[in-house]
């Protein structure tokens, strides 16, 4: 049991050093004039690097379809992007679109967006990496969808997993953590929405490094902490507050995320709120799980505890470090 419980805390050092790649996949069904259609995807690096051997990622279109010239695919700045022209008969209700495989565990959006007519939007998986066209749209999907992409998000983006880790090996009180992620929840939300509602926004690549300026900072805090454990840094004495001001910064990077997804025509606020949903629903997990496991840690290795978390602090600050060199300089 304790060897599980020290790996689980040592594993936190081995983050990727490729941040934030959960970017899923997006597939675009679009009705262009009556029966002409345009099939746009685009794969993220981490989903195409598998497909680059291959001179196409291959469409799945409608059996109603069928596709005019070959389709087109061309490489750009950490994705992979393809297009297709179909032309299609009748409602096309009841069949599929999308791609032939999504590589591990990705992702994908899809979108079915005739003409005059609600958007349909599918979240596609490496076991259904086709969408079935419906006669009309169905809301429970879209907030489900996203529910679980927004969860994802926390969950596999490693630049905002590793902020709210170190937050909690910085905090450690139950009720200070709560607080702290409170103030977090409430600041990147607060920009997520505003962003996506294009009432403010800033450039990814800034944004990007402020992200991984963060996790530095609190690195630092938690080492000087482990290091003189009475020591009272500022976030010890006010940890919603740097929660609260970093969360604004993390909230413009979920908005960036959700931008190359795309929102649904439509259910916007559904969507939104979906997403938003889902990532404090992967947020508390990760908090209740880490809490519960330093809590256990305590009791039964106190002697591991400290070269532990050393361990995983250092493991974290030198990620930070790398994201920021790479998007400063890189």
């Amino acid at each position: 049991m304790i060897r599980w419980l020290v790996a689980a805390i040592l594993a936190l050092a081995a983050a990727p050093l490729a941040a934030d790649e959960l970017r899923p996949s997006v597939i675009e069904m679009t009705e262009r004039t009556q029966g002409e259609w345009v099939l746009d995807w685009k794969l993220p690096v981490a989903a195409s690097r598998a497909q680059t051997a291959a001179p196409f990622a291959q469409p799945v279109i409608p059996e109603s379809c069928t596709l005019k010239g070959e389709p087109v695919q061309r490489a750009e700045a950490l994705a992979l992007v393809g297009r297709a022209d179909l032309s299609c008969e009748g409602g096309l209700a009841g069949e599929s679109f999308g791609l032939s495989e999504l590589i591990g565990n990705a992702d994908a959006i899809a979108r079915f967006v005739p003409l005059e007519r609600p958007v349909q939007s599918f979240r596609l998986t490496a076991e259904t990496p086709a969408a079935t066209i419906l006669a009309e749209p169905d809301r429970w999907q879209v907030l489900r969808d996203y529910l679980v992409i927004g969860a994802e998000h926390i969950l596999f983006g490693w630049d905002h997993l590793l902020f709210v880790i170190a937050l909690v090996l910085l905090v450690r009180g139950p009720w200070p953590v709560v607080k702290a992620a409170t103030a977090f929840t409430v600041a990147h939300s607060i920009t997520l929405v505003a962003t996506t509602l294009g009432y403010t926004g800033l450039p990814g690549r800034p944004v990007e490094a402020l992200i991984a300026l963060s996790i530095v900072f609190l690195a630092v805090e938690v080492a000087l902490v482990l290091r003189e454990p009475e020591r009272r840094t500022f976030t010890r004495r006010f940890p919603w507050v740097v929660a609260f001001g970093f969360g604004l910064v993390h909230g413009f990077g979920f908005a960036g995320a959700l931008a190359d997804i795309g929102l649904p025509q439509g259910e916007i606020a559904s969507a939104l709120l979906a997403f938003n949903l889902g990532v404090e629903a992967g947020q508390l997990l990760v908090i209740a799980a880490l809490v519960a496991l330093l809590a256990v840690l305590t009791r039964t290795a106190p002697k591991v505890e400290a070269p532990a978390l050393r361990f995983a602090t250092y493991g974290i600050g030198i990620t930070g470090s790398f994201w920021l060199i790479e998007r400063v300089v890189g």
